[in-house]
């Protein structure tokens, strides 16, 4: 009788809903194709160290419930392999002793690359599949196609920002809230859509332009225009939410915060301890006392509410799918490859087909600011446009609230407007 081969499965970076379902319908699968399987715990952090004691036996069982529960039974780790070439190595020379013949790696663009690596370093020994989870939505699928775990990110994101709202008219205040997404704006600006945010502010806008940094200034005086207008309305309350990533494009002499940022593995800026809300909340109550106007600012960060949420049935669903995709791709002979479902059917995205040749690292898929999708987010949004800076009576009004003259206010806020298309 030929001997069992072995599938190992590892989950790096940060958490996102529906992990589980991906590493127990793998399991199951490759259990019923006669394998057996090997969940690596806490990502790469001890094969890097040729440490092969964190590893436990996949079964059925033991799997059989686990896609209902957010997190990852298996834990993760943002432990980089590919910065030292030992631990490179040493993961590889782990993998082998363990008897692997295949290998499902789960996360983002840096689990991505590490996958890459494995199965570059591994010359053919192991076959390598990664399956792409982030709730940032910034992996470079279809633009109609998602990563697992931002549509459980979007719909616990939106409840709360409906409570916020609640809370804000209620109690005559406002919110800023920052979304995470550390390069893209997709989350913050699904969640600002389904809950029907007063604002929401993605970095795409001003890239745009081409910019690749703005002053602070500009987004405060963005939301500024937005509570001015309320105002005018008869509204004293709103929510802002921000996408984390604007702040990546602020001019660090006005987010020192940045440049003393702590840092993780893949060197990227921990934007969720770099507390963007109150930088802007500050800034705003300041800008607000000069221009003579009393508003209550509370700032609020949103991501690590969602990462670990259990799955709602879409992340569910598709996480099965994706489970089952990645191993019937390896026993078909596949390898290097990313394991997407689009329209239905199991694509795999080689891995050299998706590098980015300035970083070497998996593309960042871009929230796109000329879509129709962004278009109707803009007409549902409270914010200055062109139109009001045309109608001497609208101009009239939002000068009165800030104690300017029109030429004045024109002056201060014009630059900060759209143009919205019929």
């Amino acid at each position: 009788m030929a001997e069992k081969k072995t599938l190992a499965i590892i989950v790096g970076g940060g958490p996102a809903p529906g992990i589980n379902g991906v590493i127990g319908a793998a399991t199951i699968e490759a259990i019923n194709r006669g394998m057996r399987v090997l969940g690596i715990y806490d990502g790469f952090q001890w094969l890097a160290k040729g440490d092969t004691s964190h590893v436990e036996e996949l079964t059925i069982h033991g799997v059989s419930r686990i896609h209902f529960q957010g997190g990852s039974v298996l834990r993760t780790s943002r432990e980089n392999p590919t910065k030292d070439p030992k631990k490179m190595e040493n993961v590889v020379n782990s993998l082998l002793k363990l008897g692997v013949d295949y290998l499902i790696t789960i996360g983002g663009d840096d689990t991505a690359y590490s996958s890459r690596q494995v199965d570059a370093h591994a010359n053919g020994k192991i076959k390598v599949a990664h399956v792409p989870k982030t709730i940032d939505n910034d992996l470079p699928l279809p633009s109609y196609a998602y990563t697992f775990g931002y549509q459980t990110a979007r719909h616990v994101g939106a409840q709360i920002i409906q409570n916020l709202m609640e809370d804000a008219e209620t109690a005559n205040r406002w919110y800023f809230v920052v979304a995470m997404g550390r390069h893209a704006g997709h989350l913050a600006l699904g969640i600002g859509k389904a809950a029907a945010a007063t604002l929401t502010i993605v970095r795409e806008e001003f890239e745009l332009n081409g910019k690749t940094t703005i002053p602070l200034k500009q987004v405060s005086d963005i939301i500024l225009g937005t509570i001015i207008k309320r105002l005018v309305m008869g509204r004293p309350n709103g929510v802002v939410v921000i996408a984390e990533g604007v702040a990546e494009i602020v001019d660090e002499k006005d987010l020192q915060d940045l440049a003393t940022a702590e840092r993780d593995e893949f060197g990227h800026v921990r934007l969720a301890e770099v507390d963007f809300g109150d930088v802007l909340k500050k800034d705003i109550q300041a800008r607000l006392k000069e221009l003579g106007v009393k508003m209550t600012v509370i700032s609020k960060n949103v991501g690590y509410e969602l990462r670990c949420a259990a799955p709602i049935p879409f992340d569910a669903e598709y996480t099965r799918e994706l489970g089952y995709g990645a191993v019937r791709f390896l026993l078909e002979g596949g390898t290097g490859a990313i394991v997407t479902v689009q329209a239905g059917e199991f694509v795999p995205m080689y891995f050299a087909d998706v590098l980015d040749p300035k970083t070497n690292k998996t593309k960042v898929r871009m929230l796109n600011v000329k879509a129709n999708s962004y278009e109707v987010a803009q007409h549902y949004m409270i914010r200055l446009t062109v139109e009001d800076f045309e109608d001497a009576e609208k101009l009239a009004a939002y000068a009165k609230v800030a104690n300017m003259t029109p030429e004045a206010f024109k002056e201060r806020f014009a630059y900060t407007a759209w143009k919205l298309e019929d």
